[in-house]
């Protein structure tokens, strides 16, 4: 079962469209809703809430809960409520996802910290645990800072005809005033429906972008050593193949031992370990390559790497 924990600020598509587009499974919904600031923002994102409410039960059919952050300016209790509550969903067997692209920046945060914090803690829930991201396709604000500056500009001209005895109510004029409405009426209209954003921009094959958890764990010499053997050849049907690879690179003889040296390092870094490298059952077999945390450290220490200038 997953449960989704989607904090509602001023978007509505990027918290649902993703969902729906790429087809994930949706259970259950935990909507965040902010209680601090001017009554009409508070007004705005109760009123997405409840529309966001009504749409996760009729298009994705999950059941849905509204909980009241006090303070979204709050860090540490904003990071307290997010650690219990995630605790609770995996404590009733539920799979956990984290949107953080909506509310302040105190409370996404606060809600991906936590989300680190208890993957860190219950190393056999980690897979359970997902913090995610989704880019919009297009920003409303900007369009209407640029219908505010054609409006004025509209005005300006409005007060400089009417300083003459008369203002000369041109046909050309009376156009430009319709189209001003026209187009101040329509964005209202998508503010009204749709908040700050409008769409779910598309990255890579889906869109959203779960956020990796980095270890607080060092890596070692000859875990480095693997770490950039599968960064530099990708996907190793089994341990056995690898030890292999790296034993040939190493000019080392292969042994059980050498071989039993490179399993001990590779649970290690696996899921159970430090998470750097992913491992999937293929028969009698384990498939072995980076995962994506792994890959993002690869490339961060590619500098570093054994015979690299």
């Amino acid at each position: 079962m997953q449960t989704h924990v989607v904090p509602v600020g001023f978007d509505y598509d990027r918290l649902i469209a993703p969902l729906v587009r790429d087809q994930l499974d949706v259970d259950r919904v935990i909507l965040l809703e902010g209680a601090v600031g001017s009554e009409a923002n508070v007004e705005y994102s109760r009123h997405l809430s409840e529309k966001l409410e009504q749409d996760f039960r009729n298009l994705l059919g999950a059941t849905t809960e509204r909980v009241v952050v006090s303070d979204v300016y709050d860090y540490d209790t904003a990071f307290e409520q997010a650690y219990d509550l995630i605790n609770a969903e995996l404590d009733a067997g539920h799979e956990v996802w984290v949107n953080i692209s909506s509310m302040p920046r105190t409370v996404s945060f606060a809600f991906a910290t936590a989300a680190h914090s208890v993957m860190v803690e219950r190393e056999d829930d980690r897979e359970k645990i997902h913090t995610y991201y989704t880019a919009p396709e297009k920003y409303l604000e900007t369009e209407l800072a640029e219908e505010l500056r054609r409006q004025a500009d509209l005005l300006e001209d409005l007060r400089e005809d009417g300083e003459g005895d008369e203002i000369d109510r041109t046909e050309d004029r009376d156009d430009r005033i319709e189209n001003r409405l026209d187009s101040a009426r329509n964005l209202l209209s998508e503010f009204d429906e749709r908040g700050t954003t409008i769409g779910a921009k598309e990255v890579g094959d889906g869109h959203i972008v779960e956020l990796p958890v980095a270890s607080f764990s060092n890596v070692k010499p000859f875990e480095e050593v693997i770490l950039f053997k599968l960064g530099e050849d990708g996907e190793f049907a089994s341990v056995s193949e690898l030890a292999e690879a790296l034993a040939r690179e190493l000019n080392e003889e292969y042994t059980d031992s050498f071989r039993s040296k490179v399993i001990y390092n590779v649970d290690r870094l696996g899921p159970g370990g430090k998470g750097y490298i992913e491992q999937e059952e293929r028969g009698k077999s384990y498939r072995t390559k980076l995962s994506r945390i792994g890959e993002l450290w690869v490339r961060a220490h590619a500098d570093g790497e054994p015979g690299r200038e």
